[in-house]
């Protein structure tokens, strides 16, 4: 439930960098919202009834860790293919739901308690009140799900990004999107700034008013170790949990 600015802020925050195994873009923009939510180098901390989603992507070697709290969401092209690596908390899934109404919550237009449009953040203490029950069964919990996939050579990039994005386009529209721009862009951080661009609303009110922060993520080939094509890993499929390809997501507990 945010305020809005009767104009978008659409100054760019961006960075690029990279290593002998990838390379990096990321960028976030407030947009219409009239705070910077997206955490940044100089937030504010409003104490604890604040709170943030958490997508993490650890690579070790030719094995990718996704770890998620929350509905920021990490996808992955494979052979332009788009595979959700973490699934958004929202408070209508079935398993969020069950929690939050077994500690005493209730769902009311989509938010918890009719507050939080998401069922899992690290802080939002004010859910977490219940002293009869452990972390991860408490109304909203920073309880995260880890999912591990074995990359191969068909692996193009990851992008990690908030629900400022997700409301706007599917995972598949926006790694179609990537590889569009990755032919005539060599700044991944461009590609983001595109993306935001794309996605941000003439108006205020609806989708393309939230921040927007966003990660790509490109692997170098070869990827790791015996991991060519020579010897596949295991479907995508059959390493992780299905994750639904909706359009949601975010990065603030509020």
């Amino acid at each position: 439930m945010g305020v809005y600015l009767s104009t978008p802020k659409t100054e760019k925050f961006s960075e690029d960098g990279e290593n002998d195994k990838l390379r990096f873009g990321l960028s976030s923009m407030q947009g219409w919202r009239a705070t910077m939510e997206d955490a940044g180098p100089h937030s504010d901390f409003s104490g604890p009834n604040s709170g943030s989603t958490a997508c993490v992507a650890i690579i070790r070697n030719n094995q990718l860790v996704v770890a998620n709290a929350g509905d920021s969401r990490c996808v992955i092209s494979r052979k332009g293919q788009a595979y959700n690596l973490s699934k958004d908390h929202k408070p209508d899934l079935e398993l969020e739901k069950d929690r939050i109404l077994k500690a005493g919550g209730y769902i009311q237009v989509g938010r918890v308690n009719g507050s939080l449009n998401l069922a899992r953040a690290i802080g939002d203490v004010e859910f977490k009140q219940n002293k009869s029950l452990p972390a991860e069964k408490q109304i909203v919990t920073a309880n995260p799900d880890i999912n591990t996939v074995e990359l191969c050579d068909d692996d193009e990039f990851l992008v990690l990004a908030c629900d400022g994005i997700w409301d706007c386009m599917s995972s598949q529209q926006l790694v179609d999107y990537v590889r569009e721009q990755l032919n005539a862009e060599t700044k991944l951080s461009a590609i983001c700034e595109k993306v935001f661009d794309r996605c941000l609303a003439p108006t205020a009110g609806g989708e393309g008013c939230d921040n927007m922060t966003m990660i790509i993520v490109q692997f170098k080939k070869p990827i790791g170790s015996g991991a060519s094509s020579e010897r596949q890993p295991p479907p995508l499929e059959d390493q992780m949990p299905k994750t639904e390809d909706t359009s949601s997501t975010s990065e603030s507990g509020s």
